[in-house]
Formats: C-alpha cells, sequence, structure tokens
C-alpha cells in the first residue's frame, strides 16, 4: 500500500474528534510532568477511542507508518507567544465585612446571542449546533458588572462538541477555526460578540489578549478541562490597578495586562464568547483552582464594588414583536437603523442581520448576482448557510426566547397571509404584536437624519472628487517636474558626453603628436647614427690604407 492509503485507512479505522483538525482547535490540557518536546506534541488532543481491535499488519505497511510518524515527529512545531516569568505583585485580599451582593449572578435573555442554550441557572453554556449556527459565535454576558476592587471569575471548557467539517474552514474567508472561547469583560450595552467593539477587552484560546479590535499573543493557550481564571484588578491602592490578567489552573499565564484609557473608570461585566463547545462558569464562593494569593471571586463582591443590571421587563409586562410595513426601496431599512439606534433593546430579525452576524464570526460570502436589501444571496459555499436552514433555527429559537424583536421582512410584513404566518411564531402570552406602518409623510426628526445621512454622503463624495483632484494634480505636478529632471539629467548627460569627446580627441591628438615626434627623433637618432657608422666606416678603411702603405714601406726596405 502506497503511504497515502495507509494514512486514510489509519483514519478510517481509528477516526480523530472533530477537534483535532486543526492544531489551534480546542484540545486537552498537556501533562505538567512531560518533557518539552512531549509538551509540544500533547496539543494534539486526547479524547477516550474506541478499543482498538488488533489485526496482523504486514512488516512492509508497519515500516511505513513508522515512516509516516518519523516524519509527523520531524515537523516543527508551532510558533507561541513567549511568556516571560513575572514577579507576582498580587497580595492577598484583606477582610471585607461589608454587605456581600445579594442574588445570584446569571445572563439575561437580552444580553445572550439567540443560539446561546444556559442551563443549570446559567453555570452552564451551550450553543446551537445545527443549521448553520454551528458557525456562528455566541455570545452572554453577566448581570453583575464591577466598577472596583479585585475579583475574579473561572470558566472550564467542559466539552468539544463534534462541529461538521463543511469545508469552508481554512478557505478564504471562512471561519479561521471551529471551536473556541474568548473569555473577558465588557461595557454594558456593547455588541455580544466579543472582538466587535472597542468596549471588549478578552482572552482567547489561541494565546492573544485583544484590546478592543487589537490582539496581540501574550499569554499561554487553554485547552478543554483547564480551569481559566480572569482577574480585574480596579482597585486604586494596588500596583496593579486598572490590568486584567489570565490564570491556567492557578498558574498566571500572562503579564497584567492595562486596560484601554477608554475602559477606564467604567463599569465592566464579565462577558463570554465561543463556538463549538461546552463552558462552565464558576463565580463563586471558593475558585475551583487557587491562585498563589488570595483573591476574591466576583460572586462575593460587595454592593459598593459591583453594579447589578436590571432584569429587563417589557412595557405592560410583555415584550414586543415589531413588524414594519412598508414598501420595498422606500427607506425601510432607513428606518429601521434610525429605530434600532433609539431603542438598542430590539433585536433585528432579518437576512442583514444573520450576515452582519456571520461577518463577525470570521466568514464572508463571496461576491455573486442576486438578492436585494431584503434578501441578501448567501454565497457562504457551506451547508446551512447557502440553503437558509439558518433562518429557520434562528425564526425559530426567536419565538422562544422572551425579548424586544423587529421582524423586518420587507415582502412578508406586507401580505397578511405571510404576517399572520410570522406571528404564529410568538404565540406566547409574553408578546404583544405591533405592526408599524412605515409610509407616508415621514417625521421632521426622520427627515433630519436622513438629510443628515444625505449630505454626509455628498460631502463624502465631494471629498473623495476633491481627494481624486488633488492627487490628480499632483501626480501631473510630479510627473513635470520628473520630465524636468529627466530632462536636465539628459543635458548634462549630453555635456558630459560633449565634453568626454572634446577630452578623448584632444588626447587622440596629442597621442597623434607625441608620436610623430618619437617617429623622427627615432629618424634623427637612426641618421645620426648612420653617419656615426659611416665615418667610423671610413676611420677604419684610413687606417687599414695607411697599415698597408706602411707594410709596403717596410717590404720595399727589405
Amino acid at each position: 500500500l502506497k503511504p497515502f492509503w495507509v494514512k486514510r485507512l489509519r483514519q478510517l479505522l481509528h477516526p480523530s474528534p472533530p477537534s483535532a483538525i486543526r492544531t489551534h482547535q480546542l484540545t486537552m490540557a498537556p501533562k505538567a510532568k512531560a518533557p518539552k518536546a512531549a509538551a509540544k506534541k500533547a496539543e494534539a488532543p486526547k479524547v477516550e477511542e474506541a478499543p482498538k481491535v488488533e489485526e496482523k499488519k504486514p512488516e512492509k505497511r508497519k515500516a511505513e507508518e513508522e515512516k509516516t510518524e518519523e516524519a509527523a515527529a520531524a515537523e516543527p512545531p508551532a510558533k507561541e507567544a513567549k511568556f516571560e516569568p513575572v514577579t507576582e505583585k498580587e497580595t492577598d485580599a484583606p477582610a471585607d465585612n461589608r454587605k456581600a451582593l445579594t442574588g445570584e449572578i446569571s445572563f439575561h435573555v437580552p444580553d445572550t446571542t439567540l443560539n446561546v442554550i444556559p442551563t443549570m441557572g446559567g453555570k452552564v453554556l451551550a450553543s446551537l449546533t445545527d443549521g448553520g449556527c454551528q458557525y456562528l459565535i455566541a455570545g452572554a454576558r453577566a448581570n453583575v458588572g464591577m466598577k472596583a476592587g479585585r475579583y475574579m471569575f473561572e470558566t472550564r471548557i467542559l466539552e468539544v462538541l463534534p462541529l461538521p467539517d463543511a469545508g469552508g474552514f481554512g478557505r478564504k474567508g471562512a471561519p479561521a477555526s471551529k471551536a473556541m472561547v474568548r473569555v473577558g469583560f465588557s461595557t454594558a450595552g456593547s455588541p455580544l460578540v466579543l472582538g466587535d467593539s472597542e468596549e471588549h477587552v478578552f482572552f482567547d484560546t489561541d494565546g492573544g489578549c485583544c484590546m478592543g479590535k487589537t490582539r496581540n499573543p501574550v499569554c499561554r493557550k487553554f485547552f478543554r478541562d483547564q480551569t481559566v481564571g480572569v482577574l480585574l484588578n480596579l482597585d486604586a491602592k494596588s500596583e496593579n490597578n486598572n490590568t486584567i490578567s489570565l490564570f491556567i489552573d492557578g498558574v498566571r499565564a500572562c503579564q497584567p495586562q492595562a486596560l484601554p484609557e477608554g475602559l477606564q473608570g467604567k463599569t465592566l461585566f464579565p462577558h463570554l464568547a465561543f463556538r463549538g463547545v461546552k463552558v462552565l462558569m464558576n463565580w463563586g464562593p471558593e475558585p475551583m483552582k487557587a491562585l498563589p494569593f488570595k483573591c476574591r471571586m466576583l460572586g462575593t463582591a460587595p454592593d459598593a464594588d459591583a453594579v447589578k443590571a436590571k432584569a429587563p421587563e417589557g412595557k405592560d409586562g410583555k415584550y414586543e414583536v415589531v413588524l414594519p410595513v412598508g414598501f420595498p426601496d422606500e427607506g425601510t431599512f432607513e428606518w429601521l437603523d434610525s429605530f434600532l439606534e433609539k431603542s438598542p433593546e430590539y433585536v433585528e430579525l432579518s437576512d442583514r442581520q444573520i450576515i452582519k452576524w456571520a461577518a463577525s464570526s470570521g466568514m464572508f460570502a463571496s461576491k455573486g448576482w442576486g438578492g436585494s436589501n431584503d434578501k441578501p444571496a448567501f454565497n457562504y459555499s457551506m451547508p446551512g448557510m447557502d440553503d437558509n436552514s439558518i433562518r429557520r433555527i434562528i425564526n425559530s429559537m426567536a419565538g422562544l426566547m422572551p425579548r424586544n424583536y423587529v421582524v423586518m421582512e420587507v415582502r412578508q410584513n406586507l401580505c397578511e397571509a405571510d404576517r399572520k404566518e410570522i406571528l404564529k411564531r410568538f404565540s406566547a402570552p409574553c408578546f404583544k404584536k405591533v405592526a408599524h406602518v412605515v409610509m407616508g409623510e415621514p417625521k421632521a426628526d426622520y427627515k433630519k437624519v436622513q438629510h443628515e445621512k444625505i449630505l454626509k454622503e455628498k460631502q463624502a463624495k465631494s471629498d473623495a472628487a476633491w481627494r481624486a483632484a488633488k492627487a490628480d494634480k499632483k501626480r501631473k505636478k510630479d510627473t513635470e517636474k520628473k520630465a524636468k529632471q529627466f530632462a536636465e539629467l539628459r543635458k548634462k548627460m549630453e555635456e558630459e558626453k560633449k565634453k568626454k569627446a572634446e577630452e578623448a580627441k584632444k588626447k587622440n591628438e596629442e597621442a597623434a603628436a607625441k608620436k610623430v615626434a618619437e617617429a623622427e627623433k627615432k629618424k634623427a637618432e637612426a641618421a645620426e647614427k648612420k653617419k656615426e657608422g659611416e665615418e667610423k666606416k671610413e676611420g677604419e678603411e684610413k687606417k687599414e690604407e695607411e697599415k698597408k702603405d706602411e707594410e709596403n714601406k717596410e717590404d720595399e726596405k727589405k
């Protein structure tokens, strides 16, 4: 068998849990006493598996499996944030005899997203995992906030739910990871999905700390079955005043992180956002994992340091279900935006809101044809989203959760039969149905808002046109400047070229004159040598003649 089919066969015989599809998924906690290499390898999920059936394997297949395991072990581990040990500045909390907070900490229905399912009095939170809701991040904000002192709360991931692999995870535009948890604090009335507002501060399972929309990897990751404690220090006498800290199983996981200036001095409520998990919340009185110092739990905070949000109550004890009735493209959604701005306690039920929620959860639809303001196109290429199952699930859950709703279905709200079908979902006695007719001459405040919006759009277009003209003018100016510089550079290059040609010509002329002078000099030297040679030769001939004359004379004498 080839290695690919060996690996595929092993996956079929012993399938991994869905939470192990990616290394950044929530997994079992690594063993504390394991060595470093083993600790990094332990980040893979440790879930109870079915008993393995022993079978005889061929030696060749066994050798191939060993090679596959060695190659997997040789892969470099994923990079994590560097954590430097910190000198603990937190001290034991002194005894406090002030009156403790009355009532239990819980989650009000309007402070939870439509896919949150609280159980056991709000101590255990889960989310819907069908019909596309498995892709959406669930959010829940507690009903007790902190305005002073130093307190903490704890959470623990009880279970990683088997989310189906839609094929869109890891694809551009799809969520970066499946199961995830974000835990921290937020202000009252801020968006329920942590990370959508500058009034959020939280830690996530991937080891990041987010201040508003800015994320920095500053701490260790946390996993299933680990107790995560979030400590908020608003004690003016403490060295770590206006900081938030993360503790994993009672051990500090990061340096104290300073709160943004925009959140200092405000009441901050515990906030949790999660997907694909079940989590346990602990408000006290005792922590599940003790810290290196004594710290009081949020559930034991006195009234002077805590603020308890009032339980939402509808008008006359009932919650309103508003159905806007208006013509398409006649300002219905503009009216809805102004209505929600004035009445933020209402929840919008529309396809537009589902797309916004999906974007907050890390999903973005691809561009495609079709769709309108009332029914935008769902082009996510993910089951449960494109087949509109998510709309069916959310509409079903809305009728079970008592809160104020605005059902923005332009076409259906215009038709009597469709309106009756919508109202059947809100048959509980706690709901009051209201039809708001958005037709005719608008009110002065609506006109003012729309005029300001139109003026703002015109100003934005004017500013864009002015910036474009300015950029075009600057571009032309830069082009002319570059052309001028190029002309000057070209002229300079031509002058340098001419100068070099003249210098070369002068050098050539000097070299030629020098060559002629040397030739003449050599010619003169040759002529002089020739003359000297001739004179020397004549002298020698004369000497020989004289010598012969002398010899002849001697011969004559003899």
